[in-house]
């Protein structure tokens, strides 16, 4: 999936409104980084250089930003959010065994999204459900106890419902 910023029509108009709520107030930054991130679902280039502009802050402070906060992204993101534990509990429990049938069957490493923009795949070191693992989330989704043979299941669902739609 290319990385280009399609940063025109509705996306554009949110952008701008957030951006003149805003103007010229360096201390709402990382407010805006989310709200513009929520906007795009990634940070386009052209979104920071209107960040940095709109906002006062230099460019290299806006970048600086972003990259030393992992939530934010300069990558465009799956319509689905994959997300696989491999804390203690996880691991040993199977969960790289899912992450593996992923990066086979998908075609993606950790940080990637597939061809058809439909999934993201990144690794976490915990989940927060260590008595249910192996656990990945799928959005906001927890699948727990997963094995190998149920993963496949799990992505048709989303992939079928993203069609529905």
């Amino acid at each position: 999936m290319g990385t280009a910023c399609t940063c025109g029509g509705e996306l554009t108009r949110k952008l701008e409104e957030l951006l003149q709520r805003h103007r010229g107030q360096p201390g709402a930054l990382i407010q805006v980084l989310h709200q513009a991130q929520n906007i795009y679902g990634y940070l386009p280039k052209e979104v920071l250089k209107k960040v940095s502009l709109t906002l006062n802050v230099p460019l290299s402070r806006v970048y600086g930003v972003v990259s030393f906060y992992s939530f934010f992204t300069t990558k465009p993101k799956g319509k689905h959010q994959i997300s696989v534990c491999k804390g203690t509990a996880c691991y040993v429990r199977g969960a790289g065994q899912l992450l593996n049938q992923l990066q086979e069957e998908m075609g993606l490493k950790p940080g990637d999204t597939t061809d058809d923009g439909e999934f993201s795949l990144e690794v976490v070191r915990c989940l927060g459900a260590c008595g249910l693992g192996p656990v990945i989330t799928v959005d906001q989704d927890v699948h727990a106890r997963l094995v190998p043979a149920r993963l496949k299941e799990v992505l048709d669902n989303y992939r079928q419902a993203s069609s529905n739609k």
